[in-house]
């Protein structure tokens, strides 16, 4: 049997690998052998995924976490090397654009083993963003690239891929299929609407985690002061990320919304269900909230989902309050046609095909 090696470390990464490995074990064409890298190491990040989602248990932790992105990067790389002399796979999975995702690749490929990377091709085209240089290093030396739109392929023809001795593929977004998968189990499987007291369409749902926001208090400030603002007409819910509570705690920050711990993920799809709008510096939840047929309003300058703003469904405002402000009673007094299908179906199925012809033909 042939081996496949995913590896994860952040929760994007657990939400869109646990579509890919369903499908894998019920075809039993392949072994899957998951590396976590610990990126993300908060049970509530991290672990509760692997107990929700029905993803196999990783056979590696690798535990490497609360580093700089160097000596994250460079020991991620280290011991991956050592699974993967171990493993022997024919190939490896990598999702999105975090360290786990680049020093997979990287490890591999010196390894002379196959890199597949799905959500390849997207770009923010913000140097700045350690998300941006991850992304681009790992689409370049990857052998199969599965891109969600037409705009991540063109991205990449733009870089000269056509040149290289990589195959490019526009197989959808699989986090769509994830979405529509778990829904069906969400409700029964939580209760926190219940236990916040929320009725439906009464608040908006933000999260903000982005280095690009914490590490700058000014950035942080404002937009904590337009959710602020916003709560006044609306009650806010701000599932905290631990390293943005963090900052707003060393900095004696405190706002008039309603911070709750990070959540798992039928959590969030509940959240998602029964919001008005979201507002959200995370890229994995403006499709989200897309795919929940809601309006989001994007705590950035730029988004890598250009297809989102273009068709109106998501507003760019970065960490300008009043246009944070502006943005929520536009989308507060609109209704908007969700029908076009952006994204794709069976994304899973379709990568699924492509990797089995790639690896087994």
């Amino acid at each position: 049997m042939k081996k496949i090696v995913t590896i994860l470390g952040a929760r994007p990464q657990f939400v869109k690998a646990a579509v890919l490995s369903r499908i894998i074990a019920k075809k039993e064409e392949f072994e899957e052998v998951i590396i976590h890298t610990g990126q993300h190491y908060d049970a509530n990040m991290s672990d509760i995924f692997f107990t929700e989602m029905e993803i196999p248990v990783p056979k590696y932790n690798l535990n490497i976490n609360g580093l700089s992105h160097g000596e994250m990067t460079g020991q991620m790389i280290e011991k991956i090397e050592e699974v993967l002399l171990h493993e022997k796979p024919e190939a490896i999975v990598v999702y999105g654009d975090t360290n786990s995702t680049i020093a997979g690749a990287l490890a591999a490929k010196k390894l002379d083993i196959k890199v597949v990377h799905v959500e390849a091709g997207l770009r923010s085209f913000n140097m700045k963003m350690p998300e941006e240089i991850n992304r681009i290093l790992t689409d370049r030396i990857s052998d199969l690239l599965f891109c969600p739109t037409d705009t991540a392929v063109n991205n990449l023809k733009m870089e000269g891929f056509d040149n290289f001795d990589a195959e490019v593929i526009k197989c959808g977004d699989i986090m769509k299929d994830a979405v529509e998968y778990y829904s069906r189990f969400s409700e029964e499987k939580s209760k926190i609407i219940a236990s916040l007291k929320l009725n439906d369409r009464s608040f908006i749902l933000a999260t903000i985690h982005r280095q690009e926001n914490t590490d700058d208090l000014d950035k942080l400030k404002s937009i904590f002061e337009g959710l602020e603002l916003i709560s006044k007409e609306a009650k806010v819910v701000i599932p905290l990320h631990p390293r943005t509570r963090k900052i707003l705690e060393k900095n004696n920050l405190s706002y008039d919304v309603e911070i709750i711990d990070a959540v798992g993920y039928f959590d969030m799809l509940e959240l998602l269900k029964h919001c008005l709008l979201v507002i959200t510096d995370s890229g994995g939840l403006q499709k989200e909230a897309f795919f929940n047929k809601k309006p989001c309003i994007i705590a950035r300058e730029e988004t890598e989902w250009i297809e989102l703003v273009e068709n109106g469904f998501a507003t760019l405002v970065g960490s300008n309050k009043q246009k944070m402000l502006e943005a929520f009673q536009i989308y507060n007094n609109i209704a908007l046609d969700y029908s076009i299908n952006l994204y794709g179906t069976e994304i899973g199925v379709s990568i699924y095909n492509k990797l089995k012809n790639s690896i087994l033909y």
